[in-house]
């Protein structure tokens, strides 16, 4: 039987870990690793096809000291290290022409982008699917008004009905349900939207 009594929840920090398996600790000055983070990213320096697998590397080392990981590491990628390295600074020199560029006119529209661009396009996607749809068909198309919304209705392409719904929605019946409406299910990306429109 497991003992489900009072338990104590307890943290260690990444700091005391460091210190209670003997592994060196490392400083950094200010704002220098948030800069390396999202250039190893870019770079993916330290991607597994170029630094291995470290999660099960970790599990294979039958070691038990910092000394010994490091050498048994080194022994099986000699060059990772080096490379990661330079592709980390390669990145850094193309942040360090494109740092050059910024400026506050550069920083207003980014902002005004995020703000006013993104944010509008972001909320007016359902009209773009509309719209998508009716060349695709060879038809016109228009939002719905608020008497239509109001039964689910998000627009029409020709005289269709079409509800636009995320692909996370689940179909609870509504008034929405008790008419015809074709739905159309969107996933919201990055870079865009991704759709689904009924084939008939």
């Amino acid at each position: 039987m497991l003992d489900k009594g009072i338990r104590m929840r307890m943290k260690l920090k990444n700091t005391e870990i460091q210190e209670y398996v003997s592994a060196p600790a490392s400083e950094f000055p200010k704002y220098t690793t948030q800069l390396m983070n999202v250039t190893n990213q870019n770079s993916q320096a330290t991607r597994p096809r170029h630094v291995g697998q470290l999660s099960e590397l970790i599990q294979e080392f039958s070691g038990q000291t910092f000394e010994e990981w490091v050498t048994w590491y080194q022994e099986r990628y000699p060059n990772a290290i080096d490379e990661a390295t330079d592709r980390i600074i390669s990145m850094i020199e193309n942040f360090n022409e494109a740092v050059d560029k910024i400026d506050r006119t550069l920083v207003k529209s980014w902002v005004e982008d995020l703000i006013l661009v993104k944010t509008f396009t972001g909320l007016r996607f359902q009209e773009a699917i509309l719209k998508k749809l009716a060349e695709i068909k060879g038809s016109d198309y228009r939002l719905a008004e608020p008497h239509e919304e109001s039964q689910g209705i998000d627009g029409f392409v020709g005289e269709e009905a079409y509800s636009i719904k995320p692909s996370t929605y689940d179909a609870i019946p509504t008034v929405a349900e008790s008419i015809e409406v074709k739905m159309i299910f969107y996933e919201k990306k990055a870079d865009g939207v991704v759709f689904e429109i009924p084939e008939k």
